[in-house]
């Protein structure tokens, strides 16, 4: 499966998915980007995957559907909050872009009903839930769902390529040398990050491997040590 890094808005990464001839986005927050990149391609879309229903996620869903006629598929327990929803997913359901293959996971935490797409060929699209060194904003959730969401996509192979919605690398790895400040594998990481960044290289996708010695949230060994965390990540 090809992806393309469609960078959008502030800081949001749309992603772009083709397998033996269909092509998907996933959450696609404004119109125009998508199309230039499908356009470059030569490519048509066919789906749009939403992880959940954050405007800068589905804020493009009816202005692609309208042009192409694509199906929208998204999390079920969100169902009227997904605009133009077609498909409904949940935990265990199996999604197919041509020839490659994800599994839906059910991660609530940053909202109460956030889905990921696992695909079989090692990459995974989480939205806002796990992000390279961080993890989302409990904005509808509670501490103890985010701590399963996160365990539940730890469970993947360390391998596993991690496509987050947004470039937030550098200010979470900032946080977490203040958290772990003689942490050796965060302060290495951070220094490569602080490199990318100046010459303004994407930092995403990362290996899922790497967030086990270097995310706070990922570390974390508790429902209440990973609130108590994300409550000083609020204030840092």
């Amino acid at each position: 499966m090809e992806v393309v890094r469609v960078p959008v808005l502030n800081d949001n990464y749309v992603w772009l998915l083709h397998s033996a001839g269909v092509t998907a986005v996933v959450d696609p927050a404004v119109q125009p980007p998508v199309e230039a990149a499908l356009k470059e391609r030569g490519w048509s879309l066919d789906l749009i995957l939403n992880t959940h229903h954050h405007g800068d996620h589905v804020g493009a869903n009816l202005r692609l559907k309208a042009a192409h006629g694509c199906t929208i598929v998204g999390p079920g327990p969100d169902r009227d909050r997904i605009p133009g929803i077609d498909v409904e997913v949940d935990e265990g359901d199996v999604v197919t872009v041509g020839e490659a293959t994800a599994r839906v996971l059910f991660v609530p935490g940053h909202t109460r009903g956030h889905i990921a797409y696992a695909f079989d060929e090692g990459s995974l699209f989480c939205g806002d839930v796990l992000f390279l060194g961080g993890c989302g904003r409990l904005f509808e959730g509670t501490p103890e769902q985010m701590f399963r969401s996160i365990r539940k996509l730890t469970e993947l192979p360390d391998e596993t390529l991690v496509y987050c919605a947004h470039e937030y690398t550098l200010s979470n790895l900032r946080f977490a040398a203040h958290e772990h400040p003689e942490n050796k594998a965060i302060r290495a990481r951070l220094s490569a990050v602080e490199a990318d960044r100046e010459n303004d290289t994407p930092t995403v996708p990362g290996q899922l491997g790497l967030e086990r010695s270097t995310n706070p949230f990922v570390m974390a060994a508790t429902a209440a040590e990973l609130g108590a965390i994300r409550s000083r990540k609020d204030k840092y």
